[in-house]
């Protein structure tokens, strides 16, 4: 295209940064000016073009009016109305660039920024080969760091050399416990984070040389939560905060809205999610469960999600969540819903 021609694109205000991002790129590629008319509305697939002449304005000079491509209905009005040709664009704003010559951008999906912790539940119960097959297993599906699940109750006699062997097959570990003297011969052994802490047991913390999650003594006292975190940061132990997700039917909206609570009370503080409490006790696949729960953790910036894989219904959560951190990070990075980026899920 001439450095002369100037297209006047339509869209609605869910499409305007990814549009914004792909036309400034294409202008300069193909050699055209341009102008982004913002409609008020939010999907630009609802438009019409007896609706859009009410409200379109072309600025002098236009060359073309690309149209958003599930526009529907006769242009013959708009184009009446107007001096300047009437195009529709594709049906996936994505494929712009193919549009104009060349071809769709891949998504690139290797980033992201949610560590997955993947815990083995009643983690004791296992035989030491057993567990870190399972161990390696899940580090291959996407785990960052392997939790061991303690049973409550008792006090579990081989962690020290459970922990060590993970360690020794390069494997990162947290334990799951608040139980302190497991969770000393744990962190003695290398495990890097503690789950849970609350006031039951904040008081040995300092001595563990491990980063700690610290979880209410209950979900609707702020202030206790708040006292634990300050008894941590005066003695210098690094922490995360999890207000606990709470399943459907028992307070999963009210969970929701801690966790949203929690970003604005501490903006700066790490976060983490238990997504477990959700897929585990949830009866249905846990694909789509799981991406949600990724996306409102992507968008608050909870950069770790603890997960398991019990339930039949759930047995490939680990896999999953990795599949989502990558394409919710894609999609809020960009600003544009996490449609047609990957076929994984």
């Amino acid at each position: 295209m001439s450095s002369e021609r100037q297209i006047h694109f339509v869209t609605g205000k869910l499409a305007e940064p990814l549009l914004r991002q792909l036309v400034s790129e294409l202008a300069v590629k193909y050699q055209f000016r341009f102008s982004i008319q913002v409609l008020p509305i939010t999907v630009a697939a609802l438009m019409t073009p007896a609706w859009i002449a009410a409200r379109i304005e072309v600025p002098e000079g236009t060359d073309q009016v690309l149209l958003p491509g599930f526009c529907q209905g006769d242009l013959a009005p708009l184009q009446q109305r107007l001096s300047v040709p009437v195009v529709l664009g594709p049906k996936d704003l994505l494929d712009l660039p193919v549009f104009f010559g060349g071809q769709r951008d891949v998504p690139d999906l290797d980033l992201f920024d949610i560590e997955i912790l993947a815990e083995i539940n009643h983690a004791p119960q296992l035989p030491l080969d057993k567990l870190c097959q399972v161990a390696l297993q899940l580090q291959r599906d996407g785990a960052d760091i392997i939790d061991l699940g303690c049973d409550p109750g008792g006090t579990w006699q081989h962690i020290d050399e459970t922990v060590a062997r993970l360690r020794a097959l390069g494997l990162r570990v947290s334990v799951d416990s608040f139980n302190v003297t497991e969770i000393s011969r744990a962190t003695t052994a290398g495990a890097e984070l503690v789950l849970s802490v609350n006031s039951s047991n904040c008081h040995a913390a300092g001595d563990w040389g491990a980063a700690v999650v610290v979880v209410p003594d209950d979900v609707a006292d702020w202030q206790a939560m708040e006292q634990t975190m300050d008894w941590l940061t005066q003695r210098q132990v690094p922490f995360w905060i999890d207000p606990i997700l709470e399943p459907i039917g028992v307070g999963l909206m009210a969970s929701l809205r801690r966790y949203d609570e929690a970003r604005r009370r501490w903006p700066h503080v790490p976060m983490m999610m238990g997504i477990g409490n959700l897929t585990e006790l949830t009866d249905v696949d846990s694909a789509g469960v799981n991406f949600l729960l990724l996306g409102i953790c992507q968008e608050l910036r909870i950069e770790r999600v603890l997960t398991t894989q019990v339930i039949n219904w759930a047995r490939s959560s680990v896999a999953e969540s990795n599949w989502a951190r990558r394409i919710v990070k894609h999609a809020v990075d960009r600003q544009v819903p996490p449609k047609r980026l990957s076929d994984q899920l």
